[in-house]
């Protein structure tokens, strides 16, 4: 049997009617199990964006999540509080689902234990912020701007040097993103090793 009959034939079984249901049936069947299996998607999704599930693990629990319960993003004069996602998980589809990707080598290195004690996230930290750092880079601070803009900033009422650096970004350095001024904003910032 060459390869042409081969296709023939699966193409004949495919294109056969079944003897048990219409083909409206099964089309019916299909687009209402799409329909369950994107709802079932879209919560598994949306449940892993939750707080909750971010601090399920001690890694960030008693780490990140301390340092973030100090910031001016957990608690606030406005009382708008940004949670996890809010900050590390792009709102469009398409780069959250790659976020979410990339996020399953973090689940990786908790299943392997390269960051479940405290000294090796500390370890670890400074490679950990310094991807963050590239992907806030490389998204132009996406996730920031969901909240903040320079069209919504009062210099008047920022204190005299935000106020001056965030007109000259405005101004003149298009190529200037939040994240280049703004690590441990909310997270402690990672130590430098030493220069020998």
């Amino acid at each position: 049997m060459n390869l042409k009959q081969t296709i023939n034939g699966w193409w004949k079984t495919l294109n056969s009617p079944t003897s048990r249901y219409s083909l409206l049936v099964l089309l019916g069947g299909g687009f209402f199990a799409g329909i369950i299996f994107w709802g079932g998607f879209n919560t598994a999704m949306e449940a892993t964006n939750q707080l909750e599930f971010c601090i399920s693990c001690h890694e960030m629990r008693d780490t990140v999540y301390e340092e973030y319960k100090k910031s001016v993003h957990y608690s606030n004069r406005t009382g708008v509080r940004a949670i996890c996602s809010d900050c590390h998980v792009p709102k469009d589809w398409v780069h959250k689902m790659k976020r979410k990707i990339q996020a399953s080598g973090e689940l990786w290195g908790k299943l392997t234990g390269t960051i479940d004690t405290k000294e090796k996230f500390e370890a670890k930290r400074l490679e950990l912020a310094k991807h963050e750092w590239a992907r806030m880079k490389a998204s132009d601070s996406r996730e920031c701007r969901n909240c903040h803009s320079y069209d919504g900033m009062n210099p008047k009422v920022q204190d005299e040097s935000a106020s001056q650096k965030h007109l000259q970004a405005i101004k003149s350095d298009p190529k200037k993103t939040c994240i280049d001024c703004h690590k441990g904003i909310t997270h402690e910032l990672p130590e430098e090793p030493e220069e020998e």
